[in-house]
């Protein structure tokens, strides 16, 4: 298992070339996690990889969670700027939302499981990462939650819209696991979210929408 990261918030860029040396550090982490998984990757070859000091790559990742963390939110991002123009998840109408979630969910995972030792290595540190907390895990699971509420057409959600979508992320990562350890093949985990987001979120936001 990934270390747990010191009580130490990391640092967040400001300026351009701050930002610069963040997404270079996320591009090395992402190709190295790809090659190496979590476990073998070293810090020191991320910050040689992405051109920046070792204490720089610290300051803005106390840890292997941190940093895997951090690439899983850089992909979520991208995931809801694959929206419209104004990088939004546009909903989907009366009676499709459940199905909307399901298509969100699938290419994400898709994509994930293209570099599966990477993918493992983000699913382990949002494991870990929920014992510690932090800026970068809070961010990352609040912009998830996004994605899927707006898909879900959620302008003003309850806290029953939250544990929704939370129940929905879980299952959605264990059916990611299953893939990684072999237990499942991708076309089946297809068909087990499409089931599970239909159970879970259809006789909330399709059945009672068209009612």
């Amino acid at each position: 298992m990934p270390r747990i990261a010191e009580a130490r918030q990391p640092a967040e860029p400001t300026s351009a070339e701050q930002k610069d040396r963040y997404r270079r550090i996320l591009r090395a982490a992402s190709k190295l996690g790809a090659e190496h998984g979590l476990e073998r990757m070293q810090m020191n070859d991320v910050a040689k990889e992405a051109g920046v000091a070792i204490a720089t790559l610290y300051r803005y990742f106390p840890s292997k969670t941190d940093l895997f963390v951090g690439v899983l939110h850089s992909q979520i991002q991208r995931l809801s700027d694959a929206g419209d123009g104004d990088g939004v998840v546009p909903s989907a109408p009366a009676g499709e939302r459940a199905a909307a979630v399901a298509d969100v969910l699938i290419g994400a995972g898709r994509g994930m499981l293209a570099r599966p030792q990477l993918a493992m290595a983000m699913l382990q540190a949002n494991n870990a990462a929920q014992l510690q907390g932090g800026r970068e895990y809070t961010e990352a699971n609040a912009a998830f939650h996004g994605v899927l509420l707006r898909a879900l057409g959620v302008e003003e959600p309850a806290d029953e819209d939250f544990r929704m979508v939370r129940i929905t992320e879980q299952t959605w990562y264990g059916v990611l696991v299953s893939v990684l350890n072999g237990v499942i093949t991708i076309d089946q985990a297809d068909a087990d979210i499409r089931l599970a987001t239909k159970l879970l979120l259809g006789p909330r936001y399709d059945e009672e929408a068209g009612s």
